[in-house]
C-alpha cells in the first residue's frame, strides 16, 4: 500500500511478525522511537521493552522484547530481536512467578555480575507482565 510500512520482527526462534503497518514503535537504548512512512534511513539498538505495531486498520499489536536492532530503509522496518513474544501469547502467571523468583534470587546475589544478571532477568519478566497486562 502506498501509505504504509513493511514491518518484520524476527528473533532467533521465529519470525514474530510480518505485515503492512501505519507505524512501528520500539524502546531504543537512547529513548523510545516511532517510525512512520517516509522515515529517514536508520539503524538503532533497542533494549528490554514493548514493541508496538499499528496495523493499517488501526489495531495495535504488541510484543515483549529483550533488546536487539532495528533497521529502517525505504519504508521497510526490520527488527532483529533477542526475543519477541506477542502479548497474547504471554502466560501472565508464569511471568509473575519468574519475576518473583528473580527478585528472591536477587536478594541473595553475591557478586556485581550475578546481581546484574538477575536484575536483567527480573526486568525481562516485568516487561513480559507489563506487555501482557496492557492487552487486558
Amino acid at each position: 500500500m502506498a501509505d504504509s510500512l513493511l514491518v518484520e520482527i524476527v528473533s532467533p526462534d521465529r519470525a514474530a511478525y510480518r505485515g503492512e503497518a501505519r507505524a512501528f514503535r520500539a524502546p531504543g537504548v537512547e529513548g523510545s522511537f516511532e517510525v512512520l512512512r517516509g522515515h529517514a534511513p536508520m539503524l538503532a539498538a533497542t533494549q528490554v521493552g514493548t514493541v508496538t505495531v499499528t496495523t493499517l486498520d488501526g489495531e495495535r499489536v504488541s510484543f515483549a522484547t529483550s533488546g536487539g536492532f532495528v533497521e529502517v530503509l525505504d519504508n521497510h522496518v526490520i527488527m532483529l530481536a533477542e526475543t519477541a513474544e506477542p502479548a497474547g501469547d504471554i502466560d501472565v502467571e508464569r511471568a509473575r512467578a519468574a519475576e518473583e523468583r528473580a527478585a528472591e534470587r536477587l536478594s541473595a546475589a553475591q557478586t556485581p555480575e550475578e546481581r546484574a544478571a538477575l536484575e536483567a532477568e527480573r526486568d525481562r519478566a516485568r516487561n513480559r507482565l507489563r506487555t501482557a497486562m496492557s492487552q487486558v
